[in-house]
């Protein structure tokens, strides 16, 4: 795990490479050495109605939510969210220069007794390395 889900405004993919910003998250979340390779999931999901600030459309965002099994201490969730906000930040950078946008990221940890799961990308993984 981690598990982290971009919400943003429709008019963002007129603005930067959703898809790219996607992997590029993936790629700062698996460098930290944080979360296990095969359980970092990436996703987007553009808003269907929007109202940001005083109204105006121009104005964008994204907020990314990254959601996290207990188990690390505090230090090493803030260098993590760090990280990949940092990532995002920089991916971001020539929008952010040319357009209004707002970006935001949360960290939240997920209970492991609520959370069920069960999967074979490991198994694939394994299979597919040389």
């Amino acid at each position: 795990m981690p598990h982290i889900t971009l919400d943003y405004s429709p008019n963002m993919e007129e603005r930067t490479d959703i898809g790219g910003l996607c992997s590029r998250l993936r790629q700062a979340a698996a460098a930290t050495g944080v979360f296990p390779l095969a359980g970092i999931r990436v996703r987007a999901f553009a808003a269907s109605h929007v109202s940001i600030a005083n109204g105006d459309p121009r104005h964008g965002y994204i907020d990314i939510s990254i959601r996290l099994r207990d188990g690390r201490d505090m230090d090493t969730r803030k260098r993590a969210a760090g990280a990949v906000f940092d990532a995002a930040r920089a991916f971001l950078e020539p929008a952010m220069q040319q357009h209004s946008i707002a970006l935001s990221l949360e960290m939240r940890g997920i209970d492991p007794e609520l959370s069920l799961k069960c999967g074979t990308i490991r198994d694939h993984m394994q299979k597919a390395d040389p």
